[in-house]
C-alpha cells in the first residue's frame, strides 16, 4: 500500500498570493515539482505574479495546466483550476481553492494556505480541515506568524 498523503495547513498568510509565491520558489530551489490549485482568476493573478516576483532574476519557471504536454512536463510548476489526468507532478499540491480537492491523494503532499485576516477564507479552512479529518489524515500545523523569513 501507498504512504498516505501528508497534509499541512499554513496559518496566517498576510497574503496567499505572495507566499505562494514564496513557496512555489523554495520548493524550485529544492527541485520539487508542484501543482498550485486555485479558482480561474487567482490562477490567473499567480500567472502574472510569477513572471516578476522579485524581479527578473528571479523569475519562476511555470505553466498553466493547458499548456502542450511538452512544456507540462518541462515546468517545474503547473498552475491549474481543477486536478485531472493530464497533470505531469505528483509530488506537491498547493491549494489555494476554497474547497478540498477531490483527486488529493495521489499527490504525496497537499500544502493547504490560510489568510490571516480574512475570515471567510478561515472559516472555508476550517472545513477543509474536518473534511481531511474525517477521512483519517493527520495534519501538521504551521503558524507563519512564527516563522522568519526566507
Amino acid at each position: 500500500m501507498a504512504d498516505k498523503t501528508a497534509v499541512a495547513f499554513h496559518f496566517n498568510a498576510p497574503s496567499k498570493l505572495t507566499y505562494a509565491c514564496k513557496l512555489v520558489r523554495k520548493l524550485q530551489r529544492m527541485d520539487m515539482p508542484l501543482v498550485v490549485l486555485a479558482a480561474p482568476d487567482v490562477v490567473a493573478e499567480l500567472d502574472l505574479a510569477l513572471w516578476s516576483f522579485g524581479g527578473e532574476p528571479q523569475f519562476l519557471a511555470h505553466c498553466r495546466a493547458d499548456a502542450a504536454a511538452a512544456v507540462l512536463q518541462r515546468s517545474p510548476t503547473v498552475l491549474a483550476s481543477q486536478v485531472d489526468e493530464g497533470l505531469p507532478h505528483r509530488r506537491v499540491l498547493l491549494n489555494l481553492s476554497d474547497h478540498m480537492p477531490g483527486d488529493f491523494a495521489q499527490f504525496e503532499r497537499v500544502i493547504e494556505v490560510v489568510s490571516a485576516d480574512d475570515d471567510n477564507d478561515r472559516q472555508l479552512a476550517r472545513q477543509r480541515w474536518r473534511d481531511y479529518t474525517a477521512q483519517g489524515y493527520t495534519i501538521e500545523r504551521r503558524d507563519l506568524v512564527m516563522k522568519t523569513d526566507d
